[in-house]
C-alpha cells in the first residue's frame, strides 16, 4: 500500500484445450519495500518440455533479480532489460544442452512505491493500461500480423483471424537478441488497471470488451471471467491462457 491508493491484484492460468501448460505467470511483492510489485508473464513454445522450460526460466530469473532489486536506485528499466537478457541467454543454453527449441514471450510490469510504473515485453504477450474503462495504451506485438497492421494492411479484427497470426518476429531463446520495448507511466492513478496476458486471452476480446470487464469487476472476478469467456469462445480449440491484473483503488477512509 502506498499513499493515496491501494493495489488489488489477481493472477489466472488455465491449460485451455492443450495437452500441457507452457504459460507461466507470477506476481511478486518486494520483500523490503511495501507497494513495490513485479508482474511477469511468459508464454513458452517449443514442444511439451521445451516451452515449459523456457517459461520457467523467465520466472526463475524474475524472482532472482527482484530479490536483489533496490527501488531507491531508479533502475526499473535496467532491471527489466536484465531480466529479459538473462532469461534469453539461459533459454538459448538450454536449447544447446537438451537439443530442444525452447522459446518464450515475456510481458512484465513493475510498479514502484512512488507510483511510477515501467513495462517491457518481447513477443505477442500483451500489457494493457486502462483508466476506468478508457483504453490508454497497450504493447505492440512482435508478430507478422502486427507488422501488417502497422503498415495499414490489416485491421485488428482481420488480424485476429489471419492464418499466420501465430508467427512471431522475435521472442526469447532465438538466434538473434529479442526485440524489447519499454514504456513508463510516470504515476499510476486511482481507477487505473494494468493487465498482462498471453494470446490465449487477448485473441478472443476486443479492446473495448476488456476495458468494460476490467472496470466493472474486481481483479479476481475479472480474471475468472476472462478465462471462462475465452474458453467458451475458443469452442474447444483454445490455447494455454494466463493473465495478471493489478487495479489501483482508493484507500478506505476510517469513519
Amino acid at each position: 500500500m502506498t499513499n493515496g491508493y491501494k493495489l488489488s491484484a489477481s493472477t489466472g492460468i488455465h491449460r485451455g484445450d492443450r495437452d500441457y501448460q507452457q504459460d507461466q505467470v507470477i506476481l511478486l511483492s518486494h520483500a523490503r519495500v511495501s507497494g513495490c510489485i513485479l508482474a511477469i508473464l511468459a508464454d513458452g513454445m517449443g514442444g511439451r518440455s521445451g516451452g515449459r522450460k523456457a517459461s520457467d526460466q523467465v520466472m526463475m530469473t524474475a524472482k532472482q533479480l527482484f530479490e536483489r532489486y533496490d527501488p531507491r536506485r531508479d533502475e526499473s528499466e535496467e532491471t527489466l532489460m536484465q531480466l529479459i537478457q538473462e532469461a534469453h541467454t539461459v533459454i538459448k543454453l538450454t536449447a544447446i544442452s537438451s537439443e530442444e527449441e525452447p522459446h518464450s514471450t515475456v510481458a512484465a510490469f513493475l510498479i514502484n512505491a512512488g507510483g511510477d510504473c515501467h513495462w517491457a515485453h518481447a513477443g505477442d504477450s500483451r500489457i494493457y493500461h486502462f483508466r476506468g474503462d478508457k483504453f490508454i495504451k497497450r504493447t505492440m506485438d512482435h508478430s507478422y500480423v502486427q507488422a501488417l497492421m502497422t503498415r495499414g494492411e490489416l485491421t485488428e479484427d482481420q488480424a485476429n483471424f489471419h492464418p499466420q497470426s501465430n508467427i512471431l518476429m522475435g521472442c526469447l531463446g532465438t538466434e538473434s537478441d529479442p526485440p524489447v520495448e519499454f514504456h513508463c507511466i510516470s504515476k499510476v492513478e486511482v481507477g487505473d488497471t494494468l493487465m498482462a496476458c498471453s494470446d490465449g486471452i487477448w485473441h478472443y476480446f476486443t479492446t473495448a470488451e476488456i476495458g468494460s470487464i476490467l472496470s466493472t469487476l474486481s481483479a479476481r472476478e475479472a480474471s475468472e471471467f476472462l478465462i471462462e469467456k475465452a474458453r467458451e469462445r475458443a469452442r474447444g480449440t483454445g490455447d494455454n491462457l494466463s493473465l495478471v491484473i493489478v487495479k489501483v483503488e482508493p484507500l478506505e477512509v476510517a469513519p
